[in-house]
């Protein structure tokens, strides 16, 4: 604090979003006792407490009492800040840096309910800045440069750049006595009278007629259990890998050639063809039991599905930080979503035509493509769910009629709108456990090398069910496992898991991994099976 002073710095912000999960008296002791000791050497500055994602039940009152200048709400996924305003009130010598301009969605602004929610706060708060809920890390830098999107289907998008615009043009409004009247609130109310491109009415009906009988599978597991077995007579310990395969140069160069227009559909498709017969080969010569096609066709797990859905739309350059310096560019679920066509079928069937052994067909879940996806405000997660949901059990029955006998859904971001707040959990992990094995799967694979198999205790304690494929090694890493490791790690899963119901593979797709340790690790895995086998 000392050197911004001699800087001259007007403001500081010190970013506090841990504030909004739950906090004990300790952890609020702790806070009070920093703060008071950063504070005081605040000299001239003003500083500000900035709070995201959430609020601060927990601490309110306690953080109003700091000697900070400003305090940042989030009122977009701050459920309880209005009450809490409400209750308590926010001090008059204060700045509250209001966050209703959503941070992490690339949504238009509605002004006409940011500002009777601004209304509302004034009640409360005298000295109000207009902000955003979070940074602007989350979203895209700026529509700017989107040459591709309809203007009907722009409009209705704000990335980072034009969010400070909608700060700037709510900031005026709200010093207006007769705002109503405004230019800038009557062209931003068109875009919301407007009806929404996209919209569904077949769709809609199917979600509104999901009876409880289409999330029941029959013949019960006991009996399903029994005719697989009989049906593809895998050994004990089967081994399968998750899905996708490296994606080598070879392959990235095809897909960027077919994005580009210098080669055509049927030239693509002709080179995918010809690395999912190269992995079939390898598999089938690695003596792996349940085969896949590697992915060779798929540039992303939820992109190449939204691809093939109605009801998404796409940038050119609105990419976003994923983590590290890996970055993404997700789609936007913009209307209902339908699927239209077969999308998988055709690759898995060829897959299968060149092999007697089973091969997965692979399919990414609706939670999945609903959490790595921008979705829609006007309308729920659950109905959005439902929706994407009916299209992939609609490429299921495809895949099923076309012979595809084993079909694997990967849901990789099961967990991704549980609540900051472990209080606000729907359950606690045992618990979910239990829910996922009502979700009545025949076989469920998980991450378990990184967590040193503590799921494994969770599994046994709850009595579960289904068949399971801990992941026997770790693939974030080029490291090779050897025999002697995976089967010592088979041997403490056997401890808690009936040998019948134990599968073994890696404990991710293989899409970010090298050919080399690709090959060696998977060689290793199933000569530890072999040897697990002999000894059961």
């Amino acid at each position: 604090m000392t050197k911004f002073n001699k800087l001259g710095a007007e403001w500081v912000q010190f970013d506090e979003p841990a504030l909004v999960t739950d906090m004990t008296k300790e952890d609020i002791s702790l806070v009070e006792v920093l703060y008071n000791h950063i504070l005081q050497h605040k000299g001239n500055v003003k500083t500000e407490l900035q709070t995201y994602f959430g609020d601060i039940r927990d601490c309110y009152g306690d953080i109003l009492k700091l000697d900070f200048d400003g305090i940042g709400l989030d009122f977009i996924e701050g459920r309880k800040i209005m009450e809490l305003l409400k209750q308590h009130g926010f001090p008059k010598e204060k700045v509250l840096f209001a966050g209703v301009v959503n941070g992490k969605n690339i949504w238009k602004s509605n002004y006409e309910k940011i500002l009777q929610l601004l209304e509302e706060i004034k009640k409360h708060a005298e000295n109000i800045v207009v902000s955003t809920s979070c940074s602007l890390l989350h979203v895209p830098y700026t529509l700017t440069y989107e040459e591709k999107l309809k203007p009907e289907v722009k409009q209705h998008f704000a990335f980072a750049v034009e969010k400070l615009l909608e700060l700037q043009e709510l900031s005026v409004l709200t010093e207006c006595d007769d705002y109503q009247v405004q230019k800038e609130y009557l062209d931003n109310k068109q875009v919301f009278v407007k009806e929404r491109l996209y919209q569904d009415q077949e769709v809609k009906n199917k979600v509104a007629g999901l009876s409880e009988d289409i999330f029941v599978r029959t013949p019960e597991r006991k009996q399903r259990e029994e005719i697989q077995k009989k049906t593809y007579n895998l050994p004990l310990l089967p081994t399968t890998t998750i899905g996708s395969f490296p994606q080598t140069q070879q392959v990235k160069k095809n897909r960027t050639s077919y994005r580009r227009g210098d080669i055509d559909k049927a030239a693509y498709d002709k080179q995918v063809f010809g690395l999912i017969k190269e992995c079939i080969e390898k598999l089938e010569e690695m003596d792996i039991d349940v085969l896949v096609h590697g992915e060779y066709e798929r540039n992303d797990m939820v992109e190449f599905f939204g691809e093939n859905l109605a009801g998404y739309v796409f940038t050119e350059k609105a990419w976003v930080q994923s983590y590290g310096t890996r970055c993404v560019k997700p789609p936007i679920i913009f209307g209902d979503i339908k699927r239209i066509h077969p999308t998988t079928v055709e690759y898995s069937s060829y897959a299968q035509s060149l092999t007697k052994r089973p091969v997965k067909g692979m399919l990414t879940d609706p939670v999945t493509i609903l959490n790595w996806s921008f979705p829609r405000e006007d309308i729920s997660l659950k109905e959005m769910a439902y929706q994407i949901g009916i299209a992939i059990r609609e490429e299921v029955l495809n895949l099923e009629k076309a012979g595809i006998n084993i079909i694997q859904i990967d849901e990789a971001a099961l967990k991704e709108k549980l609540p900051i707040r472990k209080s606000d959990w729907y359950s606690e992990f045992d618990d979910i456990i239990q829910d996922i094995d009502n979700m009545d799967a025949d076989v469920i694979s998980f991450e378990a090398s990184r967590s040193k198999l503590t799921i494994l205790d969770a599994i046994q304690q709850n009595g579960f069910e289904t068949e399971v494929g801990p992941g026997v090694y770790d693939i974030h890493s080029p490291r090779v496992p050897s025999v002697e490791e995976i089967a010592e790690a088979l041997k403490k899963m056997l401890t808690k898991i009936d040998k019948n119901k134990l599968w073994v593979n890696p404990d991710c797709g293989l899409k970010t991994r090298g050919i080399p340790e690709t090959d060696a690790s998977l060689r290793n895995m199933v000569e530890a099976a072999k040897r697990l086998r002999g000894q059961l």
